[in-house]
């Protein structure tokens, strides 16, 4: 069943407040940074709601706030996308699935990548499968979507800023109707 652009909003407004995992931002404050991240480097719609959607199955799982600390990969980026594909096209669908395995590209192609990285995105990211080899990150940057999810992915390692003032998650939501599927079902 897909989600709504108003069954996000709920989704934000319940579940928004978390803590991002590790990090000293909420659920909430890192998916408007990422989207802010994305708009003020003038993506389009298509790629904003990416970014503002791309963590979205943190919010679909009772695994509790960190489940890297527990051993566990909540594999984020697919559980999100039986939700959203009857909302957006491969255009926002695409960067979500493939923003994991853009942080295993980008350890094996840009140095000093890996040492940037949180703590809490060190930890998952062996949990994802580590570094991709040099033949990995070549397959992966050849896929349909890949450039653009190694975009979304520099946004999203950026966006855990304490405090930072954003334009509301409304803003954001409408660039998000103004990219989704026709046929996409109406929120009420």
């Amino acid at each position: 069943m897909a989600l709504t652009l108003h069954d996000i909003e709920q989704l934000f407004a319940q579940r928004g407040g978390e803590r991002y995992s590790g990090e000293d931002v909420t659920q909430l404050e890192h998916a408007l940074q990422s989207a802010k991240l994305a708009e003020d480097a003038g993506a389009d719609h298509a790629l904003v709601t990416a970014a503002l959607l791309h963590d979205l199955g943190h919010l679909l799982h009772d695994l509790g706030g960190t489940p890297s600390m527990q051993g566990i990969d909540d594999i984020h980026q697919y559980r999100a996308l039986p939700f959203l594909r009857g909302q957006f096209g491969a255009n926002v669908i695409d960067p979500i699935r493939l923003h994991v395995d853009a942080k295993r590209y980008l350890c094996a192609v840009q140095p000093g990548y890996f040492a940037s990285l949180s703590e809490d995105s060190k930890r998952s990211l062996a949990l994802q499968g580590g570094i991709y080899t040099e033949g990995q990150a070549q397959a992966f940057i050849g896929q349909e979507g890949a450039l653009r999810a190694v975009q979304l992915r520099v946004w999203d390692d950026m966006a855990k800023v304490q405090g930072l003032q954003t334009p509301s998650l409304a803003h954001f939501l409408q660039r998000a109707a103004r990219c989704s599927l026709p046929s996409a079902p109406a929120g009420a």
